[in-house]
């Protein structure tokens, strides 16, 4: 399966911007993240490659590590640029918050603030919005 995989893969090259291309996969997983992971190391680290495209036209679904993973690039002087991404993609709240649009369907990873999250969106513990009641003390009584 990940021969497959990998012969799908296609890294391809224009304006000194490598460009990577999973092919028509719409959903990815953490195999597929892997193997980008992998790529964008061998293509910054041995190839020197300073400025990255990944091509999301059929994306719908990415592995939570995905941006993450980029944004870790872009801190160390990579640019990072996102070819396409759906609306699905451009509605997560990481994408609005760390990307930003420069022309047509192509994006790009930023450190600063796009855009600020609201305050539910905002990372950190809160007090739920509920009070527990009778009932839910017997769920979590202990039988011995």
């Amino acid at each position: 399966m990940a021969t497959r995989r990998k012969r799908r893969k296609i890294v391809s090259e224009a304006n000194g911007v490598a460009m990577l291309n999973l092919g028509d996969m719409d959903i990815w997983d953490g195999a597929d993240l892997s193997l980008l992971r992998d790529t964008l190391i061998r293509l910054i680290t041995r190839e020197k490659k300073r400025a990255i495209s990944v091509d999301m036209t059929h994306v719908k679904y990415i592995p939570s590590g995905f941006f993450g993973m980029l944004f870790d690039w872009r801190e160390r002087g990579v640019q990072i640029y996102l070819y396409d991404p759906q609306p699905r993609i451009q509605q997560m709240l990481w994408f609005q918050h760390f990307v930003q649009h420069l022309k047509d369907r192509t994006y790009r990873i930023v450190l600063e603030h796009q855009q600020e999250l609201p305050e539910e969106a905002q990372p950190g513990y809160r007090e739920p919005e509920w009070e527990p009641d009778e009932d839910d003390s017997q769920v979590f009584r202990v039988s011995r």
